[in-house]
């Protein structure tokens, strides 16, 4: 049985052990102050992704207390095409990103240096993400569409004081430009923008499964987001559906791979609501080494298919969704 909060409170208790459940808002409260860990097992990150049917553009913001990470990516899901990458790494960059307590709050995330500089602006329902580099300045707007969103709060059972506090924020809608090596590229009204919000004390090894995609279905936006593989989710996973402003919960979810990561990925539920399946177009793969941390992910874009059952019974049938689904294997 999965628990919903309705009403505020905080994610951690007072002796720093996470209180577990899911809300459509982020009304769980985040206070640094309560974690019970050592300083370099926090994680905090602001991660945007914004894409159309073929172009996605990632911003990167946040730290593992021991590394932090800036930065900006163009490629094209479609050909391969890899426009441009810029990433700063920080070693020891401890609380000095100065990462926000709330995902919905209004304020201001600057990295402002010599040779990048990004601004990730929150101003009630729309977002304002500004990078400048050596090679590339993105200009892009976010405007909500569906008001509930999906927050989580999970433990691991590796150490009671570990836990996982994330907000995604679904379906924005994205309109912007992006100049990258003098070549202009333009987000409009095919395009759709994701907040991955995340804050936490992790166990040094994990992997985890995720997927995320967001369009128009019926003329109804329309977007899921799906993982597994991470944390104790008993009192929560992160598996919903969104559609018509709404969101409709869901259970647990498998991701099933064929024999390469390029083969279709089949994503179905345990309840019989949900089973789509993606067709890879491309392999966004990703390493980072640092230190001790080491990284990897392979974030897979293409278009979803299949059907999905709304809390009422209703059956969407989904056809041709751009998203991606992703398999990340981390020691950090």
């Amino acid at each position: 049985m999965e628990k919903r909060f309705t009403t505020p409170g905080p994610v951690l208790n007072e002796q720093g052990h996470p209180i577990a459940g899911w809300a459509s808002s982020g009304i769980l409260q985040y206070n640094r102050a309560r974690i019970k860990a050592p300083f370099y097992r926090i994680k905090e990150w602001d991660w945007y992704q914004v894409n159309n049917d073929h172009l996605a553009l990632q911003f990167t913001f946040g730290h593992a207390s021991y590394a932090g990470q800036i930065g900006v990516t163009l490629f094209n899901f479609k050909t391969g095409e890899k426009i441009f990458t810029q990433d700063k790494i920080l070693a020891l960059p401890f609380s000095s990103l100065k990462l926000s307590a709330s995902a919905d709050a209004d304020g201001v995330l600057l990295y402002d240096k010599k040779d990048m500089k990004m601004r990730l602006e929150t101003r009630g329902d729309t977002r304002f993400l500004y990078c400048k580099c050596n090679g590339l300045e993105a200009e892009i707007t976010l405007t909500r569409l569906t008001p509930q969103a999906l927050a989580i709060n999970i433990p691991f059972n590796e150490y009671p004081t570990a836990f996982y506090y994330n907000h995604k924020i679904n379906c924005m809608k994205a309109l912007g430009r992006v100049v990258a090596n003098g070549v202009e590229y333009v987000f409009d009204e095919n395009a759709w923008g994701l907040l991955d919000w995340g804050r936490g004390v992790w166990p040094f090894h994990n992997a985890w499964y995720w997927s995320n995609a967001a369009g128009y279905l019926n003329g109804q936006v329309f977007g899921f987001n799906l993982g597994c593989g991470f944390g104790n989710t008993s009192a929560a996973t992160e598996n919903c559906i969104f559609y018509k402003g709404e969101i409709h919960k869901l259970g647990a979810v498998r991701f099933e791979l064929g024999e390469s990561y390029d083969a279709p990925w089949n994503l179905v539920d345990e309840e019989g609501r949900l089973h789509l399946t993606l067709a890879p177009t491309y392999d966004r793969e990703t390493a980072i080494k640092l230190l001790w941390v080491n990284n990897n992910t392979h974030q897979m874009f293409g278009a979803f298919s299949g059907f999905a059952v709304l809390n009422d019974g209703t059956k969407l049938d989904v056809h041709d969704i751009i998203g991606f689904a992703e398999h990340a294997v981390n020691n950090w």
